[in-house]
């Protein structure tokens, strides 16, 4: 178990930038986004598909991002353009990119067993600590960059639209525009994250992205029911998310080390994001203190 405790870490980081996608349509714009199940393998399939072309590590990292950022546009245009609910758009555009994702690789999977480690980021294909520092510094770097986005005028525009969207157009603030944007963003690091794991585990495979939902939303339940009470601060609950995978990927880990059939891990995933949602429920229906009714007696 300790063994592998690098490779959790690992992946628990690569997931974790794509739960802080996530947390983005579900906290912040209030939008259940399932095309992220079809951005996982976009951003992974262009990745690998430029590695193997000859093209550089970082330009390809860059190109996935913004294939994933086209993804968000389209479940965008979609939901306020078309006026599709953003769940349908989601599932519509996660049904476009399954075509998609096979005209991009060709096939159902590219291996980057011939690319050569030279051209990709430094020990990125390792259990290594330098794989690990790496992937921390773009967990933080992620962070960081939407934390000062955020407190832009635009950023906030964008989260005033997820936390009232009809106050928000009695302002003067184009809802529409700002949740196209927020799914640009959402889905642009979600393509991210694809395009650190196909290098980390030297493949893109078709059906990389089954369940990638069910992984974010489970980071972030867990990141926020373990650290809301310590990490205020808007960053910070952004890092919380991150934890939130690097800890999901722990109990798994644990779970295979129990010898528990892996064949049951997609339902132990589901059944740990239902626990956590209906956590704060319970705790307000059942163990809420009741308010007193009635003012002080008097004096």
């Amino acid at each position: 178990w300790i063994g592998a405790l690098p490779g959790v870490l690992a992946q628990g980081m690569i997931w974790g930038i794509m739960a802080i996608g996530v947390f983005i349509t579900f906290r912040i714009l209030d939008i259940a986004d399932l095309t992220v199940d079809g951005t996982i393998c976009t951003g992974a399939a262009v990745c690998a598909v430029l590695l193997v072309s000859g093209v550089n590590a970082w330009a390809a990292i860059a190109i996935a991002t913004l294939a994933g950022v086209l993804c968000g546009l389209i479940t965008g245009i979609l939901h306020t353009f078309f006026g599709i609910p953003a769940i349908l758009a989601g599932i519509l555009t996660q049904m476009i990119l399954w075509s998609a994702n096979l005209i991009i690789m060709g096939k159902a999977n590219v291996a980057l067993t011939a690319v050569s480690d030279s051209k990709l980021i430094s020990n990125l294909d390792t259990e290594s600590l330098v794989s690990n520092l790496i992937l921390l510094g773009f967990v933080v770097a992620v962070a960081g960059l939407l934390y000062w986005f955020f407190g832009t005028e635009l950023g906030c525009s964008l989260r005033a639209t997820g936390c009232n969207p009809n106050m928000s157009r009695a302002q003067g603030i184009n809802t529409d525009f700002c949740k196209v944007l927020g799914l640009m963003i959402s889905n642009g690091l979600v393509a991210l994250s694809s395009a650190l794991l196909a290098q980390y585990q030297g493949f893109a495979d078709v059906n990389m992205g089954r369940g990638a939902i069910v992984i974010g939303l489970a980071a972030v339940i867990i990141g926020e029911a373990i650290f809301s009470r310590i990490f205020r601060n808007f960053a910070l609950r952004l890092l919380a998310v991150a934890f939130g995978s690097i800890l999901y990927y722990l109990v798994l880990q644990t779970v295979i080390w129990m010898g528990i059939d892996t064949d049951l891990l997609k339902m132990l995933s589901a059944l740990v994001v239902a626990v956590f949602l209906a956590v704060p429920y319970w705790k307000g229906k059942y163990f809420a203190k009741p308010a007193k009714r009635g003012g002080k007696n008097n004096a």
